[in-house]
């Protein structure tokens, strides 16, 4: 019998109709459809991430009402002289990063401990001791105390390889709930408006990172070290999926520094003071976008101006990787390897040029540093004196030598008087003064009054203070 043309359409309908029918058929899925997982990563990875437990002591200032007998009486306050003394701790992750047991963490997981613990995955316990600390990167590099184990560690991965929407687990103890996973994806890279440290080059993941983590792995799927969790973005103190990671390449840096025996990193130095390009500025040198790493300045006879650069270049490049502003310059540049060379791509005059630039470290000068104590603006200040090492590491601008400030301690007349980290002494009472000899000189002379000039952020301020 055939078919007309419009029953053969309706038993083809029909037919894929039952077809699909049975594609769509509800059934349990077998075992073997069941085991995608994370798991062999986790177990291959947790050993080498441990939980970091730090403390110090701190005195607190005495309630002048626990003098009073009658107060004591009643409501059961403390006597004896003096202040007390409290504990206050932190907690916070860390990666093994060699077998021999070196532990890297954040910075601001141990600052100011008097003790520092570290307790592995399978609840062992160990003292640690502090090999290396590199504010600028907020990491921290520990040992831990017994040199006859051999850790587990985990390997680096080249963080430049990641892309977004790469797969990874961010692994560490928030809370103090004790060892955690959780897993994302790479949401950004080469963030750089983070705020909390000096190189601001973080890798954003969507991964669960929340407090506790600070210092624990980010892995990739084959179960290296990508990142070290650093801080998150929340309104609520809590993880809203977006968290950053130092990326494996500048840990790298910093773990070298501390196996060479060093106690301070060592970085390449260009010797050049760069600026943001604006759109106002893209307009005005007729360049396609804002971007790349604008050359202020340079100092004389530095790696820059050996290398033929000039003030008005934009840097571009770094050994053919893109830089989009200053801050992804110092990343890529800090993470060249010191004593070779980097090839650098910048646009003059509207024409790309490429240099060679020698990656060497900058000059240093004996530092020469000590506390002021004697009564003046200046007490309670430690001081340096300042050289294009030291310049390069407050990021002072527009000096090169003289005096600067390192540090103030809390509560000191320098630290009321508002005197910052980095702040440089240029004359007291009109003296010039080129060393810290001179400042700690001309401050034990009593003054009816003070004429400072310091340099702040490139700028020149002049304060006058009474005696």
């Amino acid at each position: 019998m055939r078919l007309t043309p419009i029953f053969a359409a309706v038993l083809t309908a029909v037919a894929a109709f039952a077809t699909a029918a049975v594609a769509q058929e509800r059934r349990v899925p077998n075992a073997g459809e069941l085991r995608l997982s994370y798991a062999p990563v986790v177990q291959r990875v947790a050993p080498a991430v441990v939980n970091v437990y730090a403390a110090k002591t701190v005195q607190q200032v005495r309630n002048p009402l626990f003098d009073d007998p009658i107060f004591r009486r009643f409501f059961g306050a403390p006597g004896g002289p003096g202040g007390q003394n409290q504990v206050q701790r932190s907690l916070g992750s860390g990666v093994i990063a060699d077998a021999s047991g070196l532990v890297v963490t954040n910075v601001h997981v141990i600052e100011g401990a008097d003790e520092i613990k570290v307790s592995l995955a399978d609840k062992r316990e160990f003292e640690a001791t502090v090999v290396l600390k590199d504010p600028r990167t907020d990491l921290a590099v520990l040992r831990l105390k017994d040199p006859r184990e051999k850790f587990p560690f985990l390997d680096f991965a080249n963080s430049d390889a990641l892309e977004v929407g790469d797969i990874v687990l961010a692994i560490g103890n928030p809370f103090g709930v004790g060892q955690t996973v959780t897993h994302g994806i790479v949401s950004a890279l080469a963030r750089t408006q983070v705020g909390i440290s000096d190189y601001q080059f973080f890798i954003q993941t969507d991964a669960a990172i929340n407090p506790g983590n600070s210092g624990g792995a980010l892995v990739d799927l084959t179960g290296k070290l990508v990142g070290v969790n650093t801080a998150i973005f929340s309104r609520s103190g809590g993880s809203q999926g977006v968290g950053f990671a130092i990326p494996a390449n500048m840990v790298q840096v910093v773990l070298a520094s501390a196996k060479s025996g060093g106690s301070a990193v060592k970085r390449p130095w260009l010797g050049a003071k760069l600026q943001a390009v604006t759109p106002e500025i893209a307009d005005s040198m007729s360049l396609k976008r804002p971007a790349g790493a604008l050359i202020a300045s340079i100092a004389g006879n530095s790696p820059a101006a050996q290398a033929g650069l000039k003030a008005g270049d934009v840097i571009i490049s770094v050994d053919g990787q893109p830089v989009d502003d200053p801050n992804a310059f110092d990343y890529r540049f800090a993470t060249r390897p010191l004593g070779g060379s980097a090839k650098l791509g910048a646009l003059r005059a509207g024409k790309e040029v490429v240099v060679s630039i020698a990656l060497q470290t900058a000059p240093e000068t004996p530092r020469d540093e000590l506390i002021i104590r004697s009564r003046s603006p200046f007490s309670g200040a430690k001081v340096a004196n300042l050289s294009p090492a030291l310049a390069d590491e407050l990021q002072v601008q527009n000096a090169d030598n003289g005096v600067v400030i390192v540090d103030v301690d809390n509560g000191s007349y320098a630290s009321n008087l508002g005197f910052q980290r980095g702040d440089v002494i240029e004359e007291v009472n009109g003296e010039k003064i080129a060393k810290t000899r001179d400042l700690e000189r001309v401050s034990k002379t009593p003054s009816p009054g003070w004429r400072i000039n310091i340099i702040r952020g490139g700028q020149k301020i002049s304060a006058v203070f009474n005696g």
